[in-house]
């Protein structure tokens, strides 16, 4: 029989939707913050060149500015006050979620709960400015050195550069902050979805204006399209897979009432490490194109054997990128999963997996199968990430989504979709308790 919340998520439709006014604001706040982030993909910095800046743009969007530009939603082409994004704060909370494995101290606050997570936010928003400080600086230099694109170099348009790109990248950490709280869904990563996602209508209209010149056959249009659907199917399907591992509780007394046993679950997702590892890979391998396309053939002989090697398409490249996908699988799972710490706090409070003792065998068993299930999600990811770079090298499919922007697009949405139906599920129970009141004082 299904319970009261499966029975209220079946009955969810638009018009509960149009009668949950809290949930309606949350959702045009957070059109509205969209919004602003978008035009201010379109404001550009003081002191460049747009037309130097195109043609510089043209010879490394196939580096690491290509991937940084389809995060930003083209702000990186534009050069606008937006141009580093979010992703100083990303690689922030990275390095702090390395450091709080390694460090005591930082292990220690995570313990402590509300308080202990206001501090790690507040160092992870101090290393983003120092992050932002020294990557807007390297973009100012690397401007200068790129031929006529600022018209006026110099420590002027340093300081201004590195003041406006670290002023745009903190206004979007804050931006992303109201959003999670005040708007619906995961602030940061709406704003890295609305960049992907931002782009997606040109790359739709140059396909068809392809498909109309002859280019390519409309035929192999709709087999794209059907392909496409059938990797997100493939996406939604297995990240919401789980493992899920049985808890049993044993009887207990509290005063002069005892307590029947009760029986849960360790959901342990198939995927844990989520889009970190194909970022991670892509962005390792594309280190050696981007150092190439700035020295513009005036390098070493080596850079310009290992770039051939290692460009889209290459079997090397494929083989690097599967195993740097693996690897960081398994490194970043090991991170944010401790299984000794899930043995401890399940000792704690009683429960344990039937037939595995509590303690060091729970944390050994909890390792076995998050060892196992790491694996399918592992190769998960490196198919989905594998099937555009396939489609786009060898068969020449006009593909836009990579697969690392179209796991944070299914994941991002997916979470959001989840978010509006638990405020929606919350505003039909209010309901509920309102009738209940009302029969109530009928009585």
């Amino acid at each position: 029989m299904a319970s009261a919340a499966e029975q209220l998520a079946a009955n969810l439709n638009f018009g509960a939707l149009a009668k949950a006014e809290e949930l309606k604001k949350r959702i045009w706040f957070t059109l509205g913050a969209l919004l602003v982030y978008r035009l201010g993909t379109y404001i550009p910095m003081p002191g460049i060149n747009p037309d130097a800046l195109a043609d510089v743009f043209r010879t490394a969007q196939q580096g690491i500015i290509g991937l940084f530009n389809m995060f930003s939603g083209g702000a990186v082409s534009r050069m606008a006050i937006f141009a580093l994004n979010i992703m100083p704060y990303i690689s922030a909370s990275i390095i702090i979620q390395l450091l709080t494995t390694v460090s005591p101290t930082l292990e220690a606050l995570k313990k402590e709960g509300e308080s202990g997570r206001k501090m790690i936010n507040q160092y992870t928003r101090y290393l983003t400015v120092v992050l932002a400080v020294f990557q807007s600086y390297g973009i100012a230099v690397g401007l200068e050195g790129s031929g006529a694109v600022v018209s006026d170099p110099g420590w002027f348009f340093r300081i201004s550069t590195v003041i406006t790109l670290t002023g745009g990248t903190m206004f979007l950490m804050w931006l992303g902050e109201q959003i999670t709280s005040r708007g619906i869904g995961n602030g940061i990563s709406l704003i890295i979805f609305a960049g992907i996602v931002a782009e997606l209508p040109s790359a739709v209209a140059n396909t068809l204006e392809l498909g109309r010149q002859g280019a390519i056959s409309t035929g192999l249009i709709i087999a794209v399209i059907l392909m496409a659907v059938a990797v997100i199917m493939f996406i939604v399907f297995v990240e919401r897979a789980q493992r899920r591992l049985l808890i049993q509780y044993p009887k207990r007394q509290v005063g002069n009432k005892v307590y029947e046993g009760q029986s849960s679950h360790l959901p342990l997702k198939l995927n844990s490490s989520g889009v970190i590892p194909p970022i991670f890979a892509s962005s390792l391998l594309l280190i050696p194109t981007t150092v190439a396309s700035f020295t513009q053939g005036q390098g070493p002989a080596w850079l310009t054997t290992v770039t051939t090697l290692i460009g889209h398409g290459q079997p090397l490249f494929m083989l690097l990128y599967v195993l740097l996908i693996v690897f960081f699988c398994f490194f970043y799972t090991a991170i944010v999963f401790n299984p000794t710490e899930t043995a401890d706090n399940l000792k704690k409070h009683g429960g344990f997996i039937p037939g595995i003792r509590p303690g060091e065998r729970t944390a050994e068993y909890i390792d076995y199968v998050l060892t196992r299930i790491t694996v399918i999600g592992a190769a998960y990811l490196a198919i989905v990430c594998l099937f555009p770079e396939i489609l786009i090298s060898y068969a020449a499919v006009p593909f836009y989504f990579g697969g690392t922007s179209l796991l944070i697009v299914v994941s991002v949405t997916m979470d959001t979709v989840a978010q509006v139906q638990g405020h929606l599920l919350a505003h039909q129970y209010e309901g509920l308790v309102k009738k209940a009141k009302l029969r109530g004082k009928r009585r």
